[in-house]
C-alpha cells in the first residue's frame, strides 16, 4: 500500500501572521476586532491573539467589504449582519411570501406544478 502524505495545517496562527496573509498591518487587526464585536481570538498566557481558520475567514470578508468593496464600518457590520441566518419567527414570514411568490409564477407560466 503506498505511502499517504499528511498534511498538517496549524489550528491557530499569530496575528503577525493574519496580518501578512491579508496584506494589512497588525493594528487595523486589533482595530477591527474592537470594531467587530463578534471578532475575538484566544489568547495564549502572555496575552498574544490566536486566530483559528474561523476568525481569519471573518477578518478575510471584513478585509474584502471594507477594502475592496469600499463599504465604512457600518455597512460592513450590516453586510456580515445579513450573513447570518433569520431569526426562527421571520422564517415562517420568508416562507410565506415565498410560497406567494410560487404560485404567481406559476399562474403566470399556466402550467400545473405539484406542491412541494
Amino acid at each position: 500500500m503506498p505511502y499517504k502524505e499528511r498534511t498538517v495545517e496549524k489550528l491557530y496562527h499569530s496575528i503577525g501572521e493574519v496580518a501578512e496573509r491579508l496584506g494589512v498591518n497588525t493594528s487595523l487587526i486589533r482595530y477591527w476586532e474592537k470594531e467587530f464585536g463578534t471578532l475575538r481570538p484566544r489568547r495564549n498566557g502572555k496575552g498574544d491573539r490566536l486566530y483559528t481558520m474561523k476568525d481569519i475567514a471573518q477578518l478575510e470578508r471584513i478585509h474584502h467589504l471594507v477594502k475592496e468593496k469600499g463599504f465604512t464600518l457600518n455597512g460592513a457590520k450590516e453586510a456580515l449582519r445579513g450573513d447570518a441566518p433569520p431569526p426562527p419567527d421571520r422564517m415562517d414570514e420568508l416562507r410565506v411570501r415565498l410560497m406567494a411568490v410560487r404560485e404567481a409564477l406559476i399562474a403566470l407560466a399556466g402550467t400545473e406544478v405539484p406542491p412541494s
